[in-house]
């Protein structure tokens, strides 16, 4: 029987729900710890527990069949901030849909943003970071939300502008995190978490036919391939629903000036202080396949992996 590790001693959770986020989340681990957390009656989770840079880090992902969605979310979370009393700011990393905008308005600038980007979210004047867009009543003057998610922790925040300020292009052949990334697909050695080819990431746009919208695909410039990956900052859409509808997603992305949308921060960040940071596998519409997750998976847990290294743990003294 292995050893037991203690609650007390993990100061960060990293959040992995889906299996293929959690498979990376494990591959960015610097030591996994060897034993097992004890459980008992009430425990709906099992945790791995490892480290990164001296953090003790836990690894909470859902059962096998889990329901998707905020409500799902938080019950993990709750247990996680329950069993792990010490937990300093948690994580979640994993994969979501991309928003690009390629016509924005005259005062912003195009987000060409593709499959295996990294989306971060960081908050503005007017928004916490995450947009719970489904929360919210019905008035006559149009659908009015309500509440307001956490912001990202502070010291998350701060972990974000060092990487901002010193890694301007982080993923770029020979930086740091495209080192972490390469590493990890060594390790590994399953191809799966291989970038997959730029032919394979096709963008349509609705075009209006007679009385409906018909997909079109858009011609976009293929990327140097030394700087394939890109990171993106801004708001990132959260709700129950999974997106598969173009003009839907288009209305959304406008409305509140996102750069993605995903099914979890918005039942975490107001339990534990949390960074949200997100591969994009899809653009939330009907051509949704699992064919990049791997890989979107990957690059958010490599940037994950990069805040923690921005952030040096306190040491204890040794004792004499």
């Amino acid at each position: 029987m292995g050893r037991i590790l203690y609650f007390e001693d993990y100061t960060v959770a990293w959040i992995a729900v889906l299996p293929i986020e959690a498979e990376a989340a494990l591959g960015m681990l610097d030591n996994e710890h060897d034993g097992q957390f004890v459980t008992g009656r009430g425990d709906d989770y099992i945790y791995i527990g490892g480290d990164i840079n001296g953090h003790n880090v836990v690894i909470a992902t859902w059962p096998e069949g889990q329901n998707y969605g905020v409500g799902a979310a938080a019950a993990l979370v709750n247990q996680v901030k329950a069993r792990f009393p010490n937990i300093w700011f948690a994580l979640l990393v994993g994969v979501a849909a991309g928003l690009p905008n390629l016509s924005p308005k005259a005062s912003a600038q195009p987000r060409d943003i593709r499959f295996g980007d990294v989306l971060v979210c960081v908050p503005e004047k007017t928004s916490a970071g995450i947009v719970h867009y489904d929360l919210g009543r019905h008035t006559e003057d149009g659908f009015m939300l309500v509440g307001r998610q956490a912001e990202t922790p502070a010291i998350v925040r701060s972990a974000i502008s060092n990487i901002r300020l010193t890694k301007k292009h982080p993923f770029r052949i020979g930086n740091l995190f495209y080192q972490y990334l390469t590493s990890f697909q060594e390790k590994t050695g399953d191809k799966k978490f291989l970038c997959p080819s730029q032919q394979d990431d096709r963008l349509f746009e609705g075009v209006r036919e007679g009385t409906g919208l018909v997909p079109k695909l858009v011609k976009r410039k293929l990327r140097d391939e030394s700087e394939r990956t890109r990171v993106w900052y801004g708001n990132i859409g959260s709700s129950n629903s999974m997106m598969r509808d173009s003009k839907r997603r288009d209305e959304l992305r406008d409305k509140y000036n996102l750069i993605g949308l995903e099914m979890e921060a918005a039942g975490v960040m107001n339990t534990l202080p949390t960074g949200v940071i997100r591969g994009v596998c899809d653009y939330g519409d009907s051509q949704k396949n699992k064919d990049w997750q791997p890989y979107a998976a990957a690059v958010a847990a490599v940037y994950a992996k990069g805040v923690l290294y921005a952030i040096n743990p306190k040491v204890s003294p040794t004792k004499g």
